[in-house]
């Protein structure tokens, strides 16, 4: 039991850039990361999705996933150990069992939490697209092409957590509870047989392992995402093998330069830092856009029904050589200019 419970849920590491809108965060939100499932991308990848809201149930989590096995399997040690104590006539054991079972249940009701995503309550009018881009720490993107309702529930607007029980003086009060209860089945459970200790340690074990699988686990098996619907886009050099068909680069200078193909714009690349602000790096991304203006979907699918963005013939590496060697040449004679003037 914590003396204060959080107020959302944790956010990833990661930049996000509203391509039209101009929005930026400098985290990821915990359902918009899990929508997603893009943590795994390796470094310089570019991925291309399309997020669609195709129902108006909430997001919520799962009724049936690990962590309701987990339940049952706690369930049913509680039930065997209460056997247990009443069959060894150990009265401290069932107070003990007792007690740290109805622990379980109030640490429950006193974390009981709802999601709730917000929405757009004024929505006459046109508003720009939502598309983001999502620059993850290992240098890769994911390109999430969506509306501006779908960008406000998974990334910009702040997610909150509805508890049940909302008087904050009550859960202190439940919470100091809760300590008296842990503190008086640990003395009962001390005092109790040492076959039943035994059959305690081992319920334990097996319990807290259960629990340390099932965080384990990826997040998405334990929500249910169903009212969004997610569509893999590619690039013409995506790998299609590869969940997600990313298209992976050597160098970051790449992946950025096909993040730029697919949006089209380069003001969110400022708006996160993706770059160094120097003049060298601003003639390039001015380069980089006016070479993805003309972008189109290819004419040629590279799989059935998914959509192909195709990459130009142009080398960003080389571009982005000659511009800095170009720029270290005027830095130098502005230095030696200087130089002389001092002299």
């Amino acid at each position: 039991m914590r003396p204060t419970r959080p107020i959302r849920l944790e956010p990833a590491p990661g930049h996000v850039s509203g391509i039209f809108s101009g929005n930026y965060r400098d985290n990821i939100n915990h359902i918009g990361n899990i929508v997603c499932d893009a943590n795994n991308l390796a470094p310089f990848s570019v991925r291309v999705v399309e997020v669609k809201r195709t129902s108006e149930q909430p997001l919520k989590s799962k009724s049936v996933a690990p962590l309701t096995v987990v339940l049952f399997l706690g369930f049913v040690l509680s039930a065997l150990l209460l056997g247990l104590s009443i069959q060894q006539t150990d009265g401290f054991s069932i107070v003990a069992t007792i007690l740290l079972s109805l622990l379980s249940s109030l640490i429950g009701y006193g974390n009981k939490w709802t999601l709730q995503l917000p929405k757009r309550h004024i929505k006459t009018g046109k508003v720009p697209r939502g598309d983001v881009v999502i620059r993850y720490p290992k240098g890769s993107f994911l390109i999430v092409r969506c509306d501006e309702n779908v960008a406000r529930e998974l990334y910009f607007a702040p997610e909150s957590i509805e508890y049940l029980l909302t008087h904050g003086p009550a859960y202190r009060i439940l919470s100091l509870i809760g300590t008296m209860m842990l503190m008086g089945g640990v003395i009962c459970l001390a005092n109790a047989r040492i076959q039943v200790q035994i059959a305690w340690a081992g319920s334990y074990m097996l319990l807290g392992s259960a629990y340390w699988i099932v965080a384990a686990l990826p997040g998405k098996l334990h929500w249910d995402t169903s009212c969004y619907t997610v569509t893999n886009e590619c690039l013409s050099d995506s790998n299609m093998e590869k969940k997600g068909y990313p298209s992976e680069n050597r160098t970051f200078t790449q992946a950025l330069w096909k993040a730029i193909v697919v949006s089209k714009n380069t003001g969110w690349v400022r708006r996160s830092d993706a770059c160094p602000d120097t003049r060298a790096w601003e003639d390039w991304l001015n380069a980089a856009r006016a070479c993805s203006g003309d972008v189109r979907l290819s004419d040629k699918e590279r799989s059935t029904g998914i959509k192909t963005w195709e990459v130009p013939d142009w080398d960003p590496q080389t571009a982005l050589a000659e511009l800095l060697d170009e720029q270290a040449k005027t830095d130098e004679k502005g230095l030696s200019r200087a130089g002389h003037a001092e002299v």
